[in-house]
Order: structure tokens, then C-alpha cells, then sequence
């Protein structure tokens, strides 16, 4: 077990330091065009392929850090360079987060590398669980998916939506229901291939924020794949059902997670390190314009007004920070959450950010209201953060029921 340290070694400096050149150097200078033009950002995901940042190896060296730090650490950074490209290029690790969580090991060395493709070819996956009717709301999940015996295939129908790479991913994984009796216990996930037919793109979504991230529903008809694009098999998947049932019958015995909630505890951290790049940024954007910046006659930071907005910006960041690390480190660690710190980073690191950026539009003046300054689109960028993978009031409840121990409704 590492033990818990506010310093990082050298190796992950050097690494920090790596992709802090490629945010500042490619990700930042493409980051306007894109957000304009509302598109994949294809050939910077090709830059971060050629580098090694777009790949299975960096995540996995990353996941691996036995200190918990590394994911946190390559998160913060690229959000630092650009929400949207950045959302674009960790996209798919998140149906990469879902094989592993609950995939076998055969699984995972047979999809993962097809989800990313190679420097000459890129690819990306894509992870369906939200629904039009079951956001946070996951028992609502009306995606089915039924087996076929005779030809050990599984049949899937229904629609996903706010998909990140929905559409036009190599590889989609979806949460569909297997058994509606069972609620959230009766969800499983499925790995869709390349080219399957049935699977098509609804509607892209026009967004207020992380426009460079393709976001789209995905519609599922009559989708049959392949019995063995089961993750986890469906020999586990009959025992956890069959836990489920008695446990249902007998109102207590052993907790068993459905697989999307498997998928949202292992990024929450992650997700607020991202929050925690954009404020970052937004943050040195505004220091250094009330820095240069004069009014009657010297630097607005001789304001207090001003002095005191970054001095609070500069410490809610640091706060987040350390509590994304620290449910980190909680997390390879082996440490239970026993007052749902995961949430806790994503909760507060989310909301901050959401604080910060605005603070940093309000300093800048008109000029942080323009598209001339990045603040304003980081604030937009930033709005996302309260929302997806579970919005701030989901993390409140999650919260308050492991803290109380009582089902707050």
C-alpha cells in the first residue's frame, strides 16, 4: 500500500510536465476553432495518438501509479489546455473504465485496443447508459436486452442518450436490462462492435460547453451481437441475478452492484480532477490580467476587491485538489469510502469550478465576456462538470445516505 504524499515523485513530474507541454503547445492554440466549429477535434486526438497520450498504455501506466495520483494528475492537466479537446481525447476511457470494471480478461485484450485504434487510424468508443426518461434516475432504464438461446446471441433495443462518441465510436458498451423484476440489480453491459447493424446515431446535441466533444443520442434496433460481447459472461451474470433474486426474497443478504454504478464509482475522482484543470486555468488567466490589467492608474490587483476574489479562487482550487487526491489514494489503496469520498471530490470539485471560471469572467470585465479571452469559454465548459456522471444534487444524496446511513429520498 503507498503511503499518502502531498508530493509528487520525479517520475510523475516529468510526466505532469510532458502533458502540460502538449496542452499549451497543441491543445490551447486548436481550442477556439474547435469549440467554434463544434466538432471532433480528429487531428489533435491524431497528435495525442503520435505522442502516446491517446493510447492504452498511458492510461494504463496512469491507472497503475500505485500512489493513485497518475490519473488525477493526466486529468488536471489536459482540462487545463482545453475542456472540450480534452473531453475528446478521455472520451473513450470511460467505456475503456466499463470493460475493465466488469469485462473478462479476454474481453479486455480483444476490445480495449480496438477502442482506440492506432496513431495512423484513430478510434473511440463510446459508454450508453443515460436514457431520455433515466438520467440519475437509473432504474428507469427502458434499453432492453434479451437473450437468444438458439443462436447465443443477445438482442438490444432502445435509445441512449448524452453519449459521449455516440455514433461515431469503433466500439460502443451498453447498459441495457436484463431482468426488469430486479430494478437496477437486473442491468448488465454489452460490448456492440464495429459496424454492428441496428446501432445508428440519433441526434447530436448542440451544447452550451465542451462543443469539441461529439455528444449524441444512440439508437438501438433489433442490435444482436454476439453472446460473448456479454461482459463479464453469462455464467457470472446468472449467478449475480440469482444473488439478486434471493436477496430480494429475503429482504437482506449481499450487496450487488449494477454495472453502470461499477463504471460512475471508478471515475467520480477523475472527473473532478477535470473540473479542477479548467478552474486552474481560468485562475492564471485571470491573475495575470489583474496583474497587467490598469485602472486609475495602477494593477487591479491593488484592489482588494479583486486581490481577495483570487486569494479565495486560488484556495478553493487547492481544497478540491487535495480531495481528489484523496480519494485517489483512498481508492488503490483499498480504502472504503466510508463517507462517500469519492463524491465528495466530484461534488465539491465540480462546484468550485463552476465559481471559479465565473470569478474569472468578473474579473476580466467585458473583456471576459468576449470569445477574445478563453474565460468565457471555460465558464461555459465548466457548467458540465455539476451535471454529468451524476449531478451535484445525486452526489449530495449519495452523501447524505453513506453518511446517515439512511435512505434519503
Amino acid at each position: 500500500m503507498a503511503e499518502f504524499t502531498m508530493e509528487l515523485n520525479d517520475d510523475q513530474k516529468q510526466v505532469r510536465d510532458w502533458i502540460h507541454g502538449f496542452a499549451a503547445d497543441v491543445m490551447r492554440p486548436a481550442a477556439a476553432e474547435w469549440d467554434e466549429r463544434e466538432e471532433t477535434p480528429w487531428p489533435v486526438i491524431q497528435e495525442a495518438a503520435k505522442v502516446g497520450i491517446y493510447s492504452l498504455d498511458f492510461y494504463a501506466q496512469q491507472f497503475f501509479d500505485p500512489t493513485g495520483l497518475g490519473i488525477p494528475m493526466a486529468m488536471e492537466e489536459l482540462f487545463w489546455g482545453d475542456a472540450g479537446i480534452a473531453l475528446s481525447i478521455v472520451g473513450t476511457g470511460l467505456a475503456a473504465i466499463g470493460v475493465v470494471a466488469n469485462g473478462t480478461e479476454e474481453q479486455i485484450g480483444t476490445w480495449i485496443p480496438q477502442m482506440y485504434g492506432t496513431p495512423d487510424d484513430v478510434k473511440v468508443a463510446a459508454f450508453c447508459s443515460s436514457e431520455p426518461d433515466a438520467g440519475s434516475d437509473v432504474g428507469s432504464m427502458r434499453t432492453r436486452a434479451v437473450y437468444d438461446q438458439a443462436k447465443d446471441e443477445w438482442v438490444l433495443n432502445g435509445t441512449k442518450t448524452w453519449a459521449t462518441n455516440g455514433g461515431i465510436a469503433n466500439v460502443h458498451i451498453v447498459v441495457a436490462v436484463v431482468d426488469p423484476e430486479l430494478g437496477t440489480k437486473g442491468h448488465a453491459s454489452f460490448i456492440v462492435p464495429p459496424g454492428t447493424p441496428g446501432l445508428s446515431q440519433g441526434q447530436k446535441f448542440k451544447k452550451h460547453g465542451i462543443r469539441a466533444s461529439h455528444t449524441a443520442e444512440v439508437v438501438l434496433e433489433d442490435v444482436r451481437v454476439p453472446g460473448n460481447c456479454l461482459l463479464g459472461g453469462k455464467e457470472k451474470l446468472d449467478e449475480r441475478l440469482a444473488r439478486a433474486r434471493e436477496r430480494a426474497r429475503s429482504g437482506g443478504g449481499e450487496r450487488v452492484k449494477n454495472a453502470a454504478m461499477a463504471t460512475f464509482e471508478a471515475s467520480r475522482p477523475a472527473v473532478g480532477a477535470m473540473a479542477v484543470g479548467t478552474a486552474r486555468a481560468a485562475y492564471e488567466v485571470a491573475l495575470d490580467y489583474a496583474k497587467t490589467r490598469t485602472q486609475f492608474g495602477r494593477p487591479i490587483i491593488d484592489n482588494q476587491g479583486v486581490a481577495f476574489q483570487l486569494a479565495d479562487m486560488r484556495t478553493q482550487i487547492d481544497a478540491a485538489r487535495l480531495l481528489v487526491w484523496r480519494a485517489s489514494w483512498m481508492a488503490v489503496a483499498g480504502r472504503p469510502f466510508e463517507s462517500a469520498e469519492g463524491s465528495m471530490s466530484k461534488l465539491f470539485a465540480s462546484e468550485v469550478s463552476k465559481k471559479v471560471t465565473a470569478q474569472a469572467v468578473q474579473i476580466l470585465g467585458g473583456n471576459g465576456y468576449t470569445r477574445e479571452y478563453p474565460v468565457e469559454r471555460m465558464h461555459r465548459d465548466s457548467a458540465i462538470y455539476t451535471i454529468f456522471e451524476g449531478t451535484s444534487e445525486i452526489q449530495r444524496l449519495v452523501i447524505a445516505r453513506t453518511i446517515s446511513g439512511m435512505p434519503i429520498r
